[in-house]
Order: structure tokens, then sequence, then C-alpha cells
């Protein structure tokens, strides 16, 4: 599997596939901000209003892919705020169901924290449903939980559930971006 960054005409090349993902994620029961079941022009859209923020560098995304297939993908949401350039958040981590059990999730993990680095983040930060298999990624991976909030988020059921706040130190020598 190849790990690659998508520069804006790619994410518009692949926006049927990143929906497909998307789709296959809640309908799987991650947490990702929406509830199934997620209509695929509803996913096709979405992804599309991401391609702004990628062509204005406020938004990086990588994806996976096995052969020709996505079958992975992971997001860097940059501040525009001059105080905040030394972070990012870590956004829409996603691993196809077909695919999971293979490190893909720590290979794409580990693919945006160096990218982080090199762009001269610091310090990276991310939400995620308490409890949740994810959770159990970023806590082997070396990231820290602050906190948990109750009820913040619905998952694809419906149901209200708690999120996980967690944060990661990156290298202080990084490269200012």
């Amino acid at each position: 599997m190849i790990v690659t960054r998508l520069s804006c005409a790619e994410l518009h090349a692949r926006v049927d596939e990143l929906a497909d993902l998307l789709v296959d994620t809640v309908d799987g029961g991650a947490s990702v901000g929406f509830l199934a079941p997620l209509d695929r022009a509803a996913a096709l859209d979405w992804w599309k209003e991401r391609a702004a923020g990628v062509a204005a560098g406020q938004l990086g995304v990588w994806v996976a892919q096995d052969g020709e297939r996505v079958v992975g993908t992971v997001s860097l949401a940059f501040p525009d705020k001059p105080n905040s350039s030394h972070r990012a958040e870590l956004v829409k981590l996603m691993v196809h169901r077909d695919a999971r059990g293979q490190g893909l999730g720590r290979r794409l993990l580990s693919t945006a924290e160096e990218a982080a680095a090199a762009a001269g983040v610091t310090l990276l930060h991310l939400d995620t449903e308490t409890d949740s298999l994810a959770e159990g990624l970023y806590l082997s991976a070396g990231w820290t939980r602050i906190g948990v909030i109750p009820d913040y988020a619905a998952n694809p059921d419906g149901v209200l559930r708690p999120t996980s706040i967690y944060f990661k130190k990156l290298r202080a020598d990084a490269l200012t971006r």
C-alpha cells in the first residue's frame, strides 16, 4: 500500500472513492461526524467542500491506496491564525473495513505526524469517541488523553457518546512552515 498527499486536483479526481470510504466508515460504526445511514450524495458533497481548504493549504489530505483503490485517509487541519501556526488538528482518520487489522491506521497516523513535523508543527490535537478502537490506537502511539466530554457527539446510530480529547507534542526542532 502506498500513502500519498492529495493536491486539490487529485482530491477532485478521487472524490468518488473518498465518498465510498466515508460511507463505509460510518456504516461500520465509526463516529466521524455523521449519522447512519450516510447518503452517498452527502458524502460526495462533504468531500467536495474540503477542496477549498486543500487548495488554500489549510487542510492536508493523505490517502492510502491498495493498487488503485482508496482504502484509508487521514487529514491535518492547519489553523489560519498567527498565534496557532505551531499546531494542527488530526481529523478524519478512516480505514475501510476490508483493510482493517493490517496496521494501516497506524501508518496513516505516522504519516500525518511526520508531515506535521516537517511543516513545523510541534503540537497536534484530536478528539475521538471514548472507548472506541481509535482511542486504543492513539494511546498506543504516544498520544496523551487530557479529558473526556460527556455526551459530546452522537455516534452513527444517533446515541450521544463521550468524546476524549488528545494531544501529542512533536519534536521541538521541527522546521518552520
